[in-house]
């Protein structure tokens, strides 16, 4: 099927997007960067419009509607990994069933119209665009960040110094798990004795 790639790629960001709220701790969900700053999201507020916004993209334009409110009970870091895991994992079930001539309709995106394939690269892109701001914010917080498509400082450096690829979970129900137990991420090797970026500071 001409599609089947967009259904492989929401199967893998899924992963990544979950991936990425388990690297931060429960004590992170509410710190604000800048604290008199109100424009930009804590972890928490990001979690909330990742499952807000995914399940309004998917139930309106896509027509997919997964039968649950998109928030958990408890806003608590676990329980929105618990719930995004369930709902997208929904969705994942509703596109491996879709078609060429599905993918294909032109339905109403906001003020204009698209066809479904192109609500759904948008939507991949929406959501690696929220996760790279997540991603930052756990620099600026101190945690350690595994790869999302390749090696991360954490890792072992750049790609060219031969620094491996390391998830932090090899599937959603370990990352459940593990995370239900306190945490069993994979060892990272740090970022060893090369430069982690290719313009490292002269100093």
């Amino acid at each position: 099927m001409e599609y089947q790639f967009l259904i492989d790629t929401y199967e893998t960001e899924r992963m990544k997007t979950l991936s990425v709220w388990s690297m931060f701790k429960d004590e992170d969900m509410r710190v604000r960067l800048r604290q008199q700053d109100r424009r930009g999201r804590n972890a928490l507020e990001h979690m909330v419009h990742q499952c807000v916004s995914e399940n309004l993209w998917f139930r309106n334009m896509l027509e997919i509607d997964v039968g649950a409110p998109p928030l958990p009970k408890e806003e608590t870091r676990l329980e929105f990994i618990k719930r995004y895991a369930e709902d997208s994992g929904k969705r994942l079930t509703a596109l491996q069933k879709t078609d060429k001539a599905w993918w294909e309709m032109v339905v109403t995106f906001f003020d204009t119209k698209r066809s479904r394939a192109w609500v759904m690269t948008r939507r991949i892109a929406h959501s690696a665009h929220h996760r790279g701001q997540l991603t930052v914010m756990l620099r600026m917080l101190g945690r350690e960040i595994y790869s999302t498509y390749g090696p991360s400082a954490d890792t072992g450096g750049l790609m060219i110094h031969n620094a491996p690829t390391i998830y932090p979970y090899p599937s959603i129900e370990s990352l459940i798990d593990g995370e239900m137990r306190g945490g069993a991420k994979a060892p990272l090797p740090g970022p060893g004795d090369k430069p982690c970026t290719e313009r490292p500071d002269a100093g």
